[in-house]
């Protein structure tokens, strides 16, 4: 029932003269069409009712990321999602108090994890945090934030004492020029260089040892979970896309469609997606029964390996299809494929995590 509700509700709120549109504007996404998503209780979905939420979790929010992914629906929900998930993960009882009753309120968030360096393993770290008092400074520089501008909390990662942590940063704790807008291949997202230079938070707002350490996993697992059915929903736009090309465009006599190989390439492309929907539902699963924390995470990087190479296939052989028009800024065919390059790389791409599961799955 969620997933007939997020589709019919991102095929009406986003059309691709939308998507087109909010391309060009300053924040990328409408916020009325967020204000929507918050009135539907999309926003504080995994967010315990106690606390203001639904009461469901991150397997549910997959359900919505995926048909988002098949109409490149723009908005903070991912970003706002993984922060959800780092304050479950490892905040006291006392900040998750504080800190997610305005989310279920439509309140932005978003995580500032990346650096310079392009590590994708979330406890290497440069950035630093030093006492001060009953505060803390903050110093270095992050990479690839992802709806900073909007973020009205922001969980960043940093170094304190030797050891990883993580701040919450309020929007008016940022400097004028602390954010810098990056240019980025999916023109549909909005993503932030972040210095952390002058920003000075409480210590209360601190996320420490061993918890911060939980944390970054979660954020780790609720990234590759939802990039994986962004992913496999984005599959599903482009076979939209190419079906109704190859069943319009005529050449030599004939719909170019009735052609064998371009049969084939869309065969392929069907079984990948079905494959890919396949593996993020079980890990849905698995998250819901609450198995072992390898067998989960065997089972997310399997999931982000097939959704992302099989959505860059599919975006690829949409330009092709489409011959020199597909290479041109109005062929909608490459904004599946932008998409697609942006979440394959998105918290590893399919090379690292495949390294990842030798390790996991063939030890020396």
């Amino acid at each position: 029932m969620l997933l007939e509700a997020a589709t019919a509700f991102c095929r009406d709120q986003s059309p691709v003269s939308a998507v087109r549109a909010r391309m060009g504007t300053e924040h990328g996404f409408d916020r009325a069409v967020w204000d929507a998503m918050v009135a539907l209780g999309w926003s504080g979905l995994a967010v315990p009712e106690s606390l203001g939420g639904s009461g469901l979790t991150l397997a549910e929010a997959a359900t919505i990321s995926e048909p988002m992914g098949r109409h490149l629906l723009a908005t903070p929900f991912a970003a706002t999602q993984l922060f959800v998930q780092g304050v479950l993960a490892g905040a006291s009882a006392v900040q998750q108090a504080a800190w997610l009753p305005p989310v279920c309120g439509g309140a932005i968030g978003t995580v500032a994890l990346f650096e310079r360096d392009g590590d994708w393993t979330l406890e290497d770290i440069e950035a630093r945090a030093v006492r001060a008092g009953a505060s803390v400074k903050l110093e270095g520089m992050k990479m690839l934030v992802p709806d900073a501008a909007v973020a009205d909390a922001l969980l960043v990662s940093v170094m304190l004492d030797g050891a990883p942590a993580l701040a919450r940063v309020q929007r008016d704790q940022l400097g004028a020029q602390a954010l810098q807008r990056e240019t980025v291949i999916d023109e549909t997202r909005r993503s932030y260089q972040l210095d952390l230079t002058g920003i000075e938070v409480p210590a209360a707002a601190m996320i420490e040892g061993a918890a911060a350490l939980n944390a970054l996993a979660a954020i780790r697992r609720a990234a590759w979970l939802l990039a994986s059915a962004e992913a496999a929903g984005g599959m599903a736009g482009v076979l939209d896309v190419v079906v109704d090309y190859l069943n319009t465009r005529t050449t030599f006599g004939r719909k170019i469609g009735s052609y064998q190989s371009l049969k084939h390439t869309c065969a392929d492309m069907l079984v990948s997606m079905e494959r890919s929907r396949s593996h993020v539902y079980h890990c849905a699963t698995l998250i819901t029964e609450g198995v072992q924390p390898q067998a989960l995470e065997v089972a997310l990087r399997m999931a982000k390996v097939e959704s992302g190479d099989g959505f860059v296939f599919a975006g690829d052989r949409a330009v092709q299809f489409h011959g020199g028009f597909g290479f041109t800024w109005d062929c909608d065919a490459q904004l599946f494929l932008r998409r697609a390059l942006w979440l394959q790389h998105s918290f590893g791409d399919a090379a690292h995590h495949r390294r990842r599961l030798a390790d996991l799955l063939l030890p020396h």
